[in-house]
């Protein structure tokens, strides 16, 4: 297929993948990529939030309450002949100095062996070429970059490492990139670079970009530790000199988030935020807050909080039990708390996130335009992490702007059985005709690994036609992956930007917080519908909450 033709493809209801080329490395479909991503940025499309770059294929991401999926592909197809690979600036040249073998490289003299060099042959092969930045994704920062000789082309490993040091230099295949994070990994790793390739305190926070090329420089292990960091250690939580809360327990899962940081997932950074933003957005409305004020969002078992000044909380989402002083408090309602009184939540009842909501939202500092916590890029909240015992928070108000209540007609559900909407796509056509009547006529349910990076679905394994991975395409929240083994895989709010699985549909916006309020043995099913008219799940949403009247809470 020639890369001037792309094809438009559906992912859920905000987002459309324009798709270039064949299922393979291309640097002329990767030029056609970073061409139209340059005119689409440019040109400031109506309604277009956020483009993504991957090898092959541009990720439009859009506001379904702003424009639908028929007027972004009608602007994407004009657009396209506008967008002229030849007009493409060189990029920046990159050098990536890296230390080899030893602790830095530990699989560097067993995949010598195993393609018949030495390992200073190896060395020399893989800095003897300027690689091409393609994409960057899988985690903030990490750089996709190609292609490696003939002569380095080894497969991932069989079983991936449970840990990778962050800035471990890495290949797989035909690509070669660094793990800019902490993380596990399959790829045979060669060094080390003393480069901070993302760094959260740094403008701008990724050394890289798509477009870039990079060439990496042999130093010395002693080298390497006299330009390595002193110090990786995240940024110490702001703690307050006035707090409103002492947590006397963290709780298993307890950050602080809003809606997120959309704008970064060309760099690898998800945007986070609630897993369930309708139930955020009325624990502010509660406190007469603004509806995106950051709050905390917890799981059982959840945190034990105690005033340290009257204040108020409202508590929304998930029934976890909570508790005031040993006495259990309403959901969807604001609670006035004096100073000493102890918030705490017991078993879960139903669903699976809570939000507790503060006067103003917490008060820490917004980190690329975010409170959201990304725990796996030390970002956002309390110093990037979980709270933890002995944490102090603040409110950004000392009394709340109102203490409402929903009437428990028109409460949200949370938890139990749903069904749920889905766009079938991108990747419909790598699935089995069973497998798409399985997705959409069986059952599922989220499976022992759910959290927020994503849910593991028990039920009917689905399955492929012939190929089972692809090139790295974009990705957001609901998407809904499939690996060689069947089972499908939610995306969620903590997910990866980009993978190699094919997505055989995506939850609509709206419905995906259903998904992330159901426990395991919760029933789930999946309803098609189709891409044009998707973006009325978000409308619908949108006047359902613009509809709801809110009551004075009383003591």
């Amino acid at each position: 297929m020639p890369v001037t033709t792309p094809r438009l493809l559906p992912l859920g209801d905000c987002g459309v993948v324009v798709e270039f080329g064949g299922d393979e490395i291309s640097d002329a479909a990767n030029a056609a990529v970073l061409a139209l991503r340059r005119v689409v940025d440019a040109e400031h499309l109506p309604g277009v939030v956020e483009t993504l770059p991957t090898y092959r294929s541009l990720l439009v991401v859009f506001d379904p309450l702003r424009t639908t999926a028929g007027a972004v592909r009608e602007a994407l197809l004009a657009a396209v002949p506008r967008a002229d690979p030849s007009s493409l600036p060189a990029g920046r040249v990159v050098e990536l100095p890296t230390a080899y073998g030893g602790v830095h490289g530990p699989d560097l003299a067993s995949l010598a062996a195993e393609v018949g060099l030495t390992e200073e042959a190896v060395v020399a092969a893989h800095t003897g070429r300027e690689y091409r930045v393609y994409m960057l994704g899988f985690s903030p920062g990490f750089p996709y970059m190609g292609t490696l000789p003939e002569t380095l082309r080894v497969p991932r490993l069989r079983s991936p490492r449970t840990y990778v040091p962050q800035r471990t230099v890495a290949l797989a295949g035909q690509q070669t990139g660094v793990y800019p994070v902490a993380s596990p990994g399959g790829w045979r790793l060669l060094g080390r670079t003393p480069l901070r390739i993302y760094d959260p305190t740094r403008e701008p926070p990724f050394l890289l970009d798509a477009g870039d090329r990079a060439r990496f420089v042999a130093i010395s292990a002693r080298e390497y530790d006299l330009r390595a960091p002193a110090d990786e250690s995240p940024a110490p939580p702001p703690v307050p000199a006035s707090p409103d809360f002492v947590v006397e327990r963290g709780g298993l899962w307890t950050t602080v988030q809003d809606f997120g940081r959309p704008g970064y997932r060309r760099f690898g950074l998800p945007q986070s935020g609630a897993m369930d933003p309708l139930s955020l957005r009325i624990a502010n409305l509660l406190l007469g807050n603004s509806p995106g004020a950051a709050a905390l969002e917890c799981t059982a078992p959840g945190p034990r909080l105690v005033a340290a000044r009257r204040t108020a909380v409202a508590i929304t989402g998930a029934d976890l039990s909570p508790s005031v002083n040993g006495r259990p408090v309403p959901g969807w309602t604001a609670i006035p708390l004096r100073e000493g009184d102890v918030l705490e939540f017991g078993a879960p009842r139903a669903g699976q996130w809570a939000y507790v909501a503060v006067p103003g939202g917490i008060d820490v500092p917004p980190a690329l335009g975010s409170r959201a916590t990304y725990v796996r890029g030390d970002l956002g909240g309390y110093g990037g992490r979980r709270l933890a015992d002995g944490d102090l928070l603040a409110c950004e108000r000392r009394a709340p702007g109102a203490l409402l209540r929903l009437p428990a007609r028109v409460r949200p559900p949370v938890g139990g059985a749903c069904t749920v909407r889905a766009v079938l796509g991108p990747q419909e056509s790598y699935f089995t005709d069973a497998a798409v009547g399985a997705l959409l006529e069986q059952q599922f349910s989220p499976g022992v690994h759910a959290d927020r990076v994503g849910y593991r679905l028990d039920g009917p394994q689905l399955g492929h036609r012939s190929v089972a991975e692809l090139l790295s395409d974009g990705l957001m929240p609901g998407a809904i992956q499939v690996p060689s083994g069947g089972q499908a895989i939610v995306i969620m709010a903590d997910g990866p930007t980009a993978g190699g699985y094919p997505k055989i549909a995506a939850i609509v916006r709206a419905d995906l917080r259903l998904v992330a309020q159901a426990r395991r043995g919760d029933v789930v099913r999946f309803r098609a519908v189709r891409w044009d008219e998707a973006h009325l799940a978000a409308r619908e949403a949108a006047a359902a909450v613009a509809s709801l009247r809110l009551e004075r809470a009383t003591d």
